[in-house]
């Protein structure tokens, strides 16, 4: 892999969904065929569960095109972006400075509504599909039940040790 640009910019969560699905990251049981280290795994888990697996290019240009009338920060553009803030409390949590930088409060409050009705139309809402939920749960439930068959088998042996059956 050569770098083309170094420290070209952040990625929006989206990119690096994007980016792990190329490297060959899924939802599946047969990660051990794929070219991902198990931290990016864990990113990956996390980040599917989050309104970036349901974003498009198309989607996050719209928004940044639409947000340049609003003269924000680039990195405030990538977190609203990623975090998909949809109440006036999460913008006005995101945008540094607002009242100073929009004149009043008020107006700062109408931007940060238009800003939320803006994330609603434009960004697409994070999965509420309770197949990968639930295939999500079901690997919690694989490792817990592993964890248990452990700790039961360790029980016994230590059981059978105070018994004298084992030495």
């Amino acid at each position: 892999m050569k770098i083309l640009e170094a420290n070209a910019g952040a990625l929006t969560n989206y990119e690096v969904v994007d980016f792990l699905r190329s490297k060959g990251a899924a939802i599946d049981s047969t990660r051990v065929l794929a070219q991902v280290s198990p931290s990016e795994y864990k990113v990956y888990d996390y980040l599917v569960q989050t309104a970036a697996c349901n974003q498009t290019r198309e989607h996050i240009n719209e928004f940044v095109d639409k947000c340049k009338i609003y003269g924000l920060a680039k990195a405030e553009v990538l977190n609203i972006i990623n975090i998909r803030p949809t109440s006036i409390i999460d913008i006005y949590t995101i945008i540094e400075e607002g009242e100073t930088r929009f004149g009043d409060e008020t107006r700062f409050g109408e931007v940060s509504k238009e800003l939320a009705e803006l994330v609603e139309k434009t960004l697409p809402p994070p999965p509420t599909d309770p197949e990968s939920e639930a295939g999500i749960n079901e690997r919690k439930e694989e490792t817990e039940n592993e964890e248990h068959n452990v700790e039961t088998k360790v029980a016994h042996f230590t059981f059978l040790r105070l018994l004298g059956i084992l030495v």
